[in-house]
Parts: C-alpha cells; structure tokens; sequence
C-alpha cells in the first residue's frame, strides 16, 4: 500500500510492444499508483525487470490481467519464483484477477511447491465484475478480440485512466461512461492495415474513438515492433485533433 502525502493518480509503462518484444521495448505491462494502491496492469514477458526499477516489490497491492495472450501476462509466472523463493513480501498471497482463460493458463504451468503457501490468491473477473483495491475502483467492457479480453477504467477520486486492452474496430471507448481522463489505447498498426480482419486498432481508428467519447488524452500503445512511432502519432493526432503521445518504457502519465 502506498503511504504518506503523495496525491498523484498515474500510470507507469513497464513495456508496451505489441504482440512480441521489441529490441528495447518489453511487451505489454503498466503500473497504476494512486495515493492509496499500487496495481500492476498486465505482465507480459520482459517486465519483471522495469518493474523493479519502478516500485518495491513489497509496495504492490495486487495483479489485474486483462486476457490469455502470453504477450499480457507470461510474467506472471516468474514473479511467482521471486515471491516463493527469493523476496517472500508480506502480505501474502497477492491477490490476482484475470479471467478464466488467464487462470487455467496459469495453473497449467504453475508447479506446486512442498512445503511453501502459493503467493497469489486468484479471482476470476469478466465484464461484470467491479473491483475496489484501496482507493482504486476498477470496472471492465470485454473488447472485440478473439479471446475473452477487459478493457479497463480505473477511477480515484472522480480522476479516469482508461486501457483499452487489446481490441479490433469493434469496440468503442464509449462503452464506459463519460469523462475519461486519460485513456491507453491499442495502436497496433496504421490506417493502411485496416479492413484486414486484424484484431486491433489502428492509430486512427483509436484516435477516432478517443474523440467520440471526448478522451481528456490520448496515448497510444502496442504499436507492433518496428513500427514508426511518428507516423502513428501523426495519424492519430490528425483524427483526435489535438496532441497525442506514445507509450514508452518509463513513461509516466499523471492525471
């Protein structure tokens, strides 16, 4: 749990390539700090690391998967080994949401330990589900992906950040309500790759989103590996109208 008199509300990319790694870029991870909890939002593979750069590994209140792609939540597994053998923080178990693809995943690959309590306490979450950890109220929408996937709205205090998860142009931002302050949005490819059947947004199509449901502000992220970061933000700033940033490591967004 976070402490003392910080009252910021903000979210800390971790990595955000879409799909698979790139050289210098994990894959998909977050952490969403409020002035009482600290969330970690998806953990694909390569994110261990940043994270620990970023918080305490005792400062974490709990795990929230948004779906089964191992791009999202692969990580999962190894911050078992550092809590079952190397960094046993207390209070344990961690408490961990995800869906129910995300958690028979999991427990496939999860080896029991003799002797030794497992570190993470699961529940399943769908589109119905609504969580409060700490000051942090979290509600889902399932996306248009061809798995079950939870595009989140995190709310403290009456502030918003939005993260749409993975998605196709078949979902729309204004599912939640209004008033997004800040909203993280699948950008995995150009306007030139749509009408393709490909299960996420362009920059475009994101950025047409974000000004239907009036978003505060736009960050765009899964940008696959190799993409240019540029032409994606000038696509989209010309259907937001107005700025638009990019999701990379260490960024920090403040709302």
């Amino acid at each position: 749990m976070v402490t003392g008199n910080d009252d910021r509300f903000r979210i800390t990319v971790l990595g955000s390539s879409g799909s698979y790694a790139g050289p210098d870029n994990p894959c998909t991870g977050f952490v969403v700090r409020s002035p009482g909890a600290t969330v970690l939002l998806d953990f694909g593979p390569g994110t261990l690391g940043p994270l620990q750069d970023t918080i305490d590994l005792a400062d974490l209140d709990a795990v929230v998967l948004t779906h089964c792609h191992p791009d999202h939540w692969l990580e999962l597994p190894v911050l078992r080994n550092v809590l079952l053998f190397f960094q046993p923080v207390t209070p344990l178990p961690l408490p961990v949401y995800g869906t129910a693809e995300t958690f028979r995943m999991n427990r496939e690959v999860t080896v029991p330990v003799d002797g030794r309590d497992e570190p993470f306490e699961w529940t399943v979450i769908d589109e119905h589900s609504k969580l409060r950890i700490e000051d942090q109220v979290w509600t889902f929408r399932r996306t248009d992906h061809p798995v079950e996937t939870l595009a989140s709205q995190v709310d403290v205090g009456g502030r918003t950040i939005m993260y749409t998860a993975d998605t196709g142009p078949g979902w729309h931002f204004d599912s939640f309500p209004s008033g997004i302050d800040l909203v993280l949005a699948d950008a995995s490819h150009t306007a030139a790759l749509e009408n393709r059947g490909i299960p996420h947004l362009s920059a475009r199509e994101a950025a047409t989103r974000a000004r239907e449901a009036e978003v505060g502000r736009l960050v765009l992220t899964h940008l696959v590996p190799g993409s240019d970061a540029d032409t994606h933000r000038a696509e989209a700033e010309e259907a937001y109208g107005g700025g638009v940033e990019i999701a990379t490591p260490g960024a920090t967004f403040e709302v």
